[in-house]
């Protein structure tokens, strides 16, 4: 059913979080994972590159050991359009994602809000 996985990682807690739920969706169905990591151009916690390849690094071993294999993706932009182009790059059947708010509703959208609006496929939001 899920051929490609799209699964988006940042620094966050909701992403280590949200990667259980990543693994097992494509162990479930036999899915290539496609792990995506978006450098931001403005200063925060993913605009530094060497951050950002080490958080790759880890993700990839984590899903190995638990004995799927992944690609890893980096990409430099706004992450809700990045990832919406990648989704669509790659084909992929889901993008699952994790966010940050109880509510994907404020006055500064979240990722997840935007790209929900945004994607070429579903998007499992895990909260």
């Amino acid at each position: 059913m899920f051929e490609t996985v799209l699964f988006p990682i940042d620094q966050s807690r909701q992403t280590m979080e949200t990667a259980a739920v990543a693994l097992e969706l494509a162990k479930t169905h036999g899915s290539r994972l496609v792990v995506l990591s978006v450098v931001e151009a403005e200063e925060g916690a993913m605009h530094n590159a060497a951050a950002v390849a080490k958080l790759l690094e880890q993700a990839r071993a984590s899903f190995e050991q638990a004995g799927v294999p992944c690609e890893m993706l980096e990409r430099e932009g706004k992450p809700a359009f990045v990832i919406g182009d990648v989704a669509d790059e790659i084909n992929a059947d889901v993008i699952v994602m994790g966010t940050r708010g109880i509510s994907l509703e404020s006055s500064e959208p979240s990722t997840a809000a935007r790209l929900i609006q945004l994607a070429p496929c579903p998007v499992l939001v895990v909260p």
